[in-house]
């Protein structure tokens, strides 16, 4: 039985497709506020908390990105929404390709946000699990003030910095140590992202160093119908370090889609 989520549900239904965000890792639904606020006056927004984030329930233990996505469709037909937009960066990105991967019917379009494809590494297994120890057995803080200025630039705004750096130290450390042991044992989605039969956004910060501009030309270049959108001034969180650039690309996105057309 899925957790009941917590989560955002802005705007009306109407002739505009409905858009569902999903967050990263540590973060929560709070992440997408410049694009809550941006896009709910003209669609339906829907930015769920994953389990183990925000004011979602903890299971601790091990989520696979199986569970994320199987959560998410069951919000979904709760609230009664059969199609879609669905946006995700960096995991949330990875849980929206396993979202395809079991239901793409439903799915319109799809925006991959710096994120990439590719299944875990023997040693990135290894990492993950240690920070995954380390995580519980410390708790947030250290991390949080380790990989601030990797999450968003250096040179990002103090208050973004803020914002960050508080969703991180606000998730519980049993949610965030269950997604890494999860997300380590990712399958590849690599061919999969050759069978996208929908219009797809690749969006990455220029200045990302956990997925470089690099990953997402590759995505780009897998998928069959795709645009691509190098956001500069940014680092792993374009869409809170430069909102305007953000929303400007993925709001052509969503009109070629509300019109029919492709990306």
């Amino acid at each position: 039985m899925s957790p009941f989520l917590a989560y955002e549900d802005r705007g009306t239904d109407n002739a505009s497709v409905p858009l569902v965000l999903v967050h990263g890792h540590p973060f929560d639904r709070t992440m997408w506020s410049p694009q809550i606020e941006a896009f709910s006056t003209a669609r339906r927004v829907i930015a769920p908390d994953l389990r183990g984030y925000g004011a979602s329930p903890v299971v601790p233990g091990s989520t696979p990105l199986s569970v994320f996505a199987a959560d998410i469709e069951a919000l979904l037909d709760d609230l009664k929404v059969e199609t879609f937009v669905l946006a995700g960066l960096s995991m949330g990105g990875q849980i929206v390709m396993e979202c395809y991967d079991r239901f793409p019917e439903r799915i319109r379009g799809l925006v991959l946000a710096d994120t990439f494809p590719a299944a875990e590494t023997a040693e990135g297994k290894r990492v993950r699990g240690a920070m995954a120890d380390r995580l519980l057995r410390e708790g947030m803080r250290g991390y949080a003030d380790e990989v601030l200025e990797k999450m968003v630039a250096p040179y990002a705004d103090a208050q973004v910095k803020a914002h960050v750096h508080g969703m991180m130290t606000a998730t519980a450390p049993e949610g965030a140590a269950a997604a890494l042991r999860g997300r380590a044992e990712r399958p590849d989605y690599r061919v999969l992202l050759t069978r996208v039969t929908v219009p797809a956004l690749v969006v990455v910060g220029a200045d990302d160093a956990y997925t470089p501009v690099s990953d997402a030309e590759a995505m780009h270049a897998a998928l069959p119908v795709s645009a691509l959108r190098v956001i500069e001034g940014a680092a792993h969180m374009p869409n809170l370090e430069r909102p305007g650039e953000f929303n400007e690309a993925l709001g052509e996105f969503l009109a070629g889609i509300d019109a029919g057309f492709d990306a």
